[in-house]
């Protein structure tokens, strides 16, 4: 036989003739292209399949930049194809940050979709099942959504996935077992959720992960004891669930932990010293649990470490110094647990240490100097322990130190002089020690010193030095039970913006300075010094000076009051001869005028008479004439704008200088009965130092009217800007310029909100911009002028103009700091759709607010809420101003509760800012 193995074509030759030779090769050619032609179909039919999908998928959510007729849907937004043209297949579709709502079902026939991003949009009901029928998903995020009930089982069909990202959602009740199934799983993030029961046992059998996050829960039970032992774990955050039962030692395992986080739980048990093993390990917190024993040696091993908090433990022994082998430390937290001993030498060389909190411990010993050498650490906090020793004098070569706590210690000897190099300090406990000496007068020095200085129940003696009357932006000031004598301070009333003090159980004496914050005070704040008299103690008629002189002294002073007493009463004789006098020529004058017209000096006569009147800035008294202010406002074509509380002018001084004035409405005119408060606190808000904050320049009181100058602002207010400037044929789009004064205007809030100041009558009416645009929040002195508490018909004529008003202020009466944030909101919303807080356009009984609360029922988008000739100008700024939208309707959530504080939106918008 033949071998026909070796030389086929030539046995095929041999059995066929030259035309059946073509035939065959026709046949051939004719299957391959029927062959192809089904691909060819089949893949044509398969990207029709997904065009109508994504069509049908847009009838559902609206997506903008979809649904271009003749467009190549490889091109929408969010879509990334593989394959030629004509035939693409959907790989990645990320639709996240668009706030978006609808039906996700159409998703499931995109049955080649391997990424789906729908994070941070507004999808709400249970997580479509047909999810599950993406077989080839790799990446799955759902996160910062409105998802309400149970993981779906289905989701554990997803074989191939390797992130699934169901954080901050509504989820409820345990993780499925199903899950099991993703053997592939990376990253696997179910926080911010309300899921409750254990954590899976296999979850610690996922040879693959790498993250497991799960924290703000309601997860109880242990801590798998094998999680890390079959993956090399980098990252665990389980904080703020009721979980119990000790640190599982297998997390240290591989050595690749990064991130552990544990914080608000039960555990108990001690830490173990397996954590020595993660070179890699730079975040470690596990405060707020049960957790005992001693910390391990072995800590200083995890070289990479930044930052460790084990604080409101029951954590035993000494403060071990392996800690220095950290280098790159940046914050230490062991305050609160059963540490004894001293603080070890070594940690002087972490020189990268920010935050040194070791309070409420049992150390014991001095503040070692090595411990100077931390040159960036900006808060020490030793108090509540036993030190002994003194405040070492070098205390201040730390440099960037802002917060300095030594309270409730033994510390002994004198408060160093040297204390007044710590220019940056803004809170100083020194309170509860053994402290002797007198209070050094460079504390004054300490400009920055604003939240608290604390020297009370020490054995201080003296006088209290006049340099602390510099510290002009201090709140709290508590010098309690000291032996200190003297007098206060007439300086003390340079201390603009006390709110809280405590001079109580000394030896004080004399008048209590006649000062807004010292006259606020209760009683309590002076009491236990024998010498001290005047508001709010007992009058000081009679008693100053008593105890402490004898009978010739007594004698000396009857002489010397007689004196005054005669001069008084000579000098009130001669003063009501001559008003009598007066009275009787205006009487004579106002007689003349019935028949003759009032000449030009005349009418000069019945101007107002200035009864009280001052410029706080030294430079501009001789540039402001207080009788040119009185004109200007006596005249309607100087009127700028009418507000809630005053109308405010424009006065052009003789010198050139152009000052803003503001007239207080009649329904408020009832302060001027009590110019002295006034007068201090418009004194007091002249110095409040924040650069988006107006303040108060002067004041002329005249009859019962008050005037409160300011310095003229050239770019009007922030309402002019968005509704007429705006308006203009040659305006140019400018996000940019209103994000940076939505900014601003929440900086000022926030530092008012800090300084315990609730503003009366938010609005862009009230938001006045310099030459730069700077904005600058004004009426801030209504806020301390008036008193909302008395009573009105009105609520607005009580808490700010129409609009702006937050709903609670209708049955509470109170005005809050949560009532600030939400009319904050709404001027972020009218800088977002340039739209007026109260438009007939919006229907009846419909404001801004409710108008962009309500587009989703009406169908609208985002998009259709912004301003148009900002939002397309480009993609970055659309996407700035869709995140701006959120933090807006957060501070105009109808429940005060819900609304975040100031600083917060201030970081948000931060955050919006830098992309």
């Amino acid at each position: 036989m033949r071998n026909l193995s070796r030389n086929p074509s030539m046995e095929w030759s041999s059995w066929l003739t030259f035309p059946q030779l073509c035939a065959l090769a026709v046949a051939w050619a004719v299957m391959i292209l029927m062959e192809f032609e089904l691909v060819s179909g089949a893949q044509a039919q398969a990207s029709d399949r997904t065009r109508t999908a994504l069509v049908a998928i847009n009838e559902e959510l609206r997506v903008s930049g979809w649904g271009i007729e003749g467009s190549d849907f490889c091109s929408w937004t969010g879509i990334t194809c593989h394959g030629d043209n004509g035939n693409s297949t959907v790989k990645k579709l990320n639709l996240s940050h668009r706030s978006l709502t609808g039906n996700l079902t159409a998703i499931a026939q995109l049955d080649s979709l391997e990424i789906l991003d729908l994070s941070s949009n507004e999808f709400h009901g249970p997580i479509p099942l047909e999810l599950g029928k993406l077989s080839s998903l790799v990446l799955l995020d759902l996160s910062f959504n409105k998802f309400e009930g149970p993981i779906p089982r289905e989701l554990g069909r997803l074989k191939s996935l390797r992130s699934l990202n169901l954080s901050s959602n509504l989820l409820v009740g345990e993780i499925p077992d199903e899950l099991r199934s993703l053997e592939e799983l990376e990253e696997f993030q179910v926080s911010s959720n309300v899921l409750s029961g254990h954590i899976p046992l296999w979850v610690g059998n996922l040879i693959n992960l790498r993250v497991f996050a799960a924290y703000e829960n309601e997860l109880d039970g242990l801590i798998p004891d094998n999680l890390g032992s079959f993956s090399a774990l980098e990252m665990l955050n389980l904080h703020s669930n009721q979980l119990g039962g000790p640190i599982p030692s297998s997390i240290f395992a591989s050595g690749k932990l990064e991130v552990l986080i544990l914080t608000q739980n039960n555990l108990t048990g001690g830490i173990p010293a397996d954590i020595g093993n993660c070179t890699r390990l730079s975040s470690v917190r596990i405060g707020n649990n049960r957790l005992t024993g001693a910390l391990p040696l072995t800590i200083g091993n995890a070289s990479s470490l930044t930052y460790f908090e084990a604080d409101n433990n029951n954590l035993l022994g000494e403060v071990v110094s392996s800690f220095a082998g950290c280098f790159n430390l940046t914050l230490l937290n062991l305050a609160s647990n059963g540490f004894t001993g001293s603080i070890p030498m070594e940690f002087g060389n972490l020189s990268s240490l920010q935050e040194l909190i070791l309070s409420s411990n049992n150390l014991s010993g001095g503040i070692p100097l090595s411990i100077i050498g931390c040159k960036n650490l900006n808060k020490l906090d030793l108090s509540y322990n036993r030190f002994n020793g003194t405040l070492p004098k070098e205390i201040c070569n730390m440099s960037r130190l802002q917060f300095l706590f030594l309270g409730q210690n033994s510390m002994r000897g004198e408060i160093p002089h040297e204390i007044g190099n710590c220019m940056k300090l803004l809170e100083l406990d020194l309170g509860s020690n053994y402290l002797t000496g007198m209070i050094p007068p460079e504390i004054g020095h300490l400009k920055s010193l604003q939240i608290s200085l604390n020297l009370s129940f020490n054995h201080l003696h003296g006088s209290l030095p006049p340099e602390l009357g510099r510290l002009d932006k201090l709140v709290s000031l508590d010098v309690s039970n000291n032996q200190l004598s003297g007098t206060i301070p007439p300086e003390f009333r340079g201390m603009l913006s006390l709110i809280e003090i405590d001079f109580s159980n000394n030896l004080l004496m004399g008048p209590v300075p006649s000062f807004g914050p010292f006259q606020k005070s209760p009683n309590s704040s002076f009491l236990g010094n024998r010498g001290l008299c005047g508001e709010p103690l007992t009058s000081c008629e009679g008693s100053f000076g008593i105890d402490h002189e004898d009978y010739h002294h007594r004698v000396s002073y009857r002489i010397i009051l007689a004196v005054i007493g005669s001069g008084l009463a000579v000098f009130t004789s001669v003063t009501i001869v001559v008003l009598l006098f007066m009275v009787r020529e205006r009487q004579e004058k106002v007689a003349k005028s019935k028949s003759a017209g009032p000449t030009e000096e005349e009418e000069t006569d019945t101007r107002p008479t200035i009864e009280a009147g001052n410029v706080f800035i030294d430079n501009l008294r001789q540039a402001i004439d207080l009788e040119a202010v009185v004109t200007a406002t006596l005249k309607d074509s100087n009127k700028l704008i009418t507000g809630t509380f005053s109308s405010v002018y424009k006065a052009a001084m003789p010198s050139g200088l152009i000052v803003l004035v503001k007239k207080l409405k009649s329904m408020d005119r009832t302060i001027v009965h009590h110019q002295s408060k006034m007068i201090r606190e418009l004194e007091r808000l002249s110095k409040l130092s924040h650069e988006n904050l107006m303040q108060p320049i002067g004041f002329v009181i005249y009859e019962d009217v008050a005037l409160l100058l300011h310095h003229y602002l050239s770019n009007g207010t922030l309402t002019q800007l968005l509704h007429e400037s705006c308006k203009e044929i040659d305006y140019e789009p400018d996000w940019p310029r209103r994000l940076s004064i939505a900014i601003g205007v929440a900086e000022g809030l926030a530092f008012l909100h800090h300084v315990a100041v609730i503003h009366l009558d938010i609005s862009s009416a009230n938001v006045l911009l310099d030459s730069n645009y700077k904005p600058l929040l004004g009426e801030i002195e209504i806020s301390k002028l008036l008193d909302p508490s008395r009573g009105t018909a009105s609520i607005s004529a009580v808490a700010g103009s129409f609009g702006y008003i937050p709903p609670e202020y209708a049955y509470t009466m109170q005005v809050t700091a949560p009532g600030n944030v939400y009319s904050y909101g709404v001027i972020l919303l009218e800088i977002l759709t340039t739209r007026l807080p109260v438009d007939e356009g919006f229907g009846e009984g419909v404001d801004l607010v409710k108008w962009v609360h309500g587009a989703p029922t009406r169908g609208e988008t985002p998009e259709q809420i912004l301003d148009a000739r900002l939002s397309t100008v480009s993609f970055a700024w659309r996407r700035e101003m869709l995140s701006a939208l959120k933090v807006a309707l957060l501070c105009t959530d109808s429940t005060p509760a819900k609304r975040p504080k100031m600083k917060k939106v201030v970081e948000m918008l931060q955050e919006v800012k830098q992309g």
